[in-house]
């Protein structure tokens, strides 16, 4: 009788199979020096988190939507505290939902877990104000703002002339006259039409006394025109309504436009949605200007798994959107929250067809 297969096998390769096999099978084990970016739960700004409004608007007529305004998360996978393997990482190169990405580009090696937990729940404490601000204004409410110096950029122009807590009022450029400030915008449109090395007077009220503060402009460190005066400033605002926004193991700046939008359907009377669900993602600045975001190609697969039929995503992504598009999602691309709202009212008229995409 012959030997069975595994009996003709030489010793030496019976072992050095079983030294690969088990090779293998650590290496899929140890830690990879990987994050993995994985589609993230989506959550509906006109809905609730847990028992609780996602937003409610006090003293204030809302009305009802039958439709859905989702805002999108990524899942990550990796850093300190939770690192992935090489299965996972595997996995991320082979599924295209899936993103791979060097662990440092979002984890910082010089920040904890805790650090930027820590900060991503301030960008999103920070991205409710600033959709706050953007939705009411775009309804026409006022919203005054007030301007307070946190502090003097260290070695900038403004170092030893202000002091925190000064609130600005006013700017006068050169000889020329003297130019209320309102808001932030105002203080930053006027500094860019003003040269590096300008002598501008900063009026400020200093514990309720009116002061005229001499400064020379410095110039920008992005490069572009304009000058600055080197301060930090903690805008407060007068909200002329109550908006309370309460949602839970979400971090970041990305949900500001979403927030937006759910604001504005709340206020608006009808039903802007028409009964669609539409997802999408972007930062929003007081100003109304959405910004980029990472991970759209997990937010897009996270929103058309919950149910999504339109997605708005901004102008500047579109590089990322383009070839990634799940199939029965139809992704508009967008720049300013206007741009944002007359989408979703498009969308809600049946008149989707015609909006901007990313191809």
């Amino acid at each position: 009788m012959g030997l069975a297969w595994w009996e003709r096998i030489p010793a030496a390769t019976a072992l050095l199979t079983l030294a690969t096999t088990v090779l293998a099978v650590a290496c899929l084990a140890v830690p990879a020096p990987y994050a993995v970016r994985l589609p993230g739960p989506t959550v509906d700004t006109l809905g609730t988190s847990g028992d609780t409004p996602l937003i409610t608007i006090e003293d204030e007529e809302t009305f009802p939507s039958d439709g859905e305004l989702r805002l999108t998360s990524v899942s990550v996978m990796g850093g300190p505290g939770y690192p992935v393997g090489a299965a996972q990482v595997l996995r991320g190169w082979w599924d295209d939902r899936i993103t791979v990405v060097p662990r440092e580009s979002v984890f910082p090696p010089d920040r904890t877990r805790e650090e930027v937990d820590q900060q991503s729940q301030a960008q999103m404490v920070s991205s409710q104000e600033n959709a706050t601000i953007a939705a009411l204004t775009a309804l026409d409410y006022e919203v005054p703002v007030t301007l307070v110096i946190a502090e003097a950029v260290a070695g900038g122009p403004s170092e030893g002339v202000v002091e925190a807590d000064d609130v600005i009022t006013s700017v006068t450029i050169g000889s020329g006259d003297s130019v209320p400030v309102k808001d932030l915008a105002d203080l930053t449109d006027l500094l860019k039409e003003t040269d590096a090395g300008t002598e501008v007077t900063l009026g400020v009220l200093r514990d309720g006394e009116a002061q005229d503060l001499s400064i020379l402009t410095a110039a920008r460190d992005d490069g572009e025109s304009g000058s600055v005066i080197g301060v930090l400033i903690d805008p407060e605002f007068d909200f002329p309504v109550q908006v309370d926004i309460e949602i839970s193991n979400i971090g970041g700046s990305s949900a500001g436009t979403m927030f937006a939008l759910g604001i504005m359907e709340l206020l608006t009377e009808g039903d802007a949605t028409g009964g669609h669900v539409i997802a999408g993602t972007g930062t929003m600045d007081a100003s109304g200007q959405v910004g980029p975001i990472g991970g759209i190609v997990q937010k897009m697969n996270g929103s058309i798994r919950d149910g999504a039929e339109y997605f708005l995503a901004p102008a500047s992504n579109c590089a990322e959107v383009v070839g990634n598009v799940p199939n029965g999602l139809q992704v508009i691309k967008i720049e300013t929250l206007d741009q944002a709202w007359k989408a979703v009212q498009a969308i809600g008229e049946g008149t989707a067809a015609d909006l901007p995409t990313c191809e």
